[in-house]
């Protein structure tokens, strides 16, 4: 069983000895990003050097609710999806999080809706190499900007999925890539 403050590398084995999916399906419930402080720190940074709106916000991938606490202590009104941890995040949030997949956001579960930012913080390098373009797209569909989190390179967003990276910003080892919706 994964501890609060495990260690980013007790994290990765179990990610190798499980899979993701059956990571956060075993242990979803308890889950903490150890890396929450440099979240929290650069979204604060990410909101003043992009001047994001954070009028109506969608933090995909929730986990705990890491992003999401730190969004709102910058005054944004943010909703969660996350299949696995959604009990996690309530406990922390004490908002309800949907809990579509990547795969159900890719064949469309957002459509009709507009969010005016877009936050996926330690998830989207988890989600399939080949699901991604289609992820992607749909995201450019519901959203003006998709700010990503990382403790990796991956994943590069392309312009051909919809997007157009505004800038970089990395502290402590972690990435923060702020993405445009290009409308065609």
């Amino acid at each position: 069983m994964p501890q609060e403050n495990s260690h980013p590398s007790s994290i990765r084995s179990e990610y190798e000895a499980h899979g993701a999916d059956a990571y956060y399906r075993q242990f979803g419930d308890e889950y903490r990003n150890p890396h929450e402080a440099v979240v929290r720190k650069l979204l604060k940074i990410a909101v003043t050097r992009w001047k994001l709106d954070l009028s109506n916000v969608l933090d995909l991938a929730a986990g705990s609710g890491e992003a999401t606490l730190a969004l709102r202590d910058l005054g944004a009104m943010v909703s969660g999806i996350d299949p696995y941890t959604s009990d996690a995040f309530a406990a922390r949030t004490g908002q309800v999080a949907e809990r579509f997949t990547f795969a159900d956001v890719a064949a469309g579960a957002l459509v009709g809706r507009r969010y005016t930012l877009i936050v996926c913080s330690f998830g989207l390098h988890l989600c399939e190499p080949s699901r991604l373009p289609g992820m992607a797209q749909q995201l450019a569909l519901v959203g003006e900007r998709l700010l990503i989190v990382t403790p990796h390179k991956r994943p590069v967003i392309r312009v051909a999925w919809g997007w157009a990276l505004e800038g970089e910003q990395v502290l402590e080892r972690v990435r923060t890539r702020c993405y445009l919706a290009e409308r065609r």
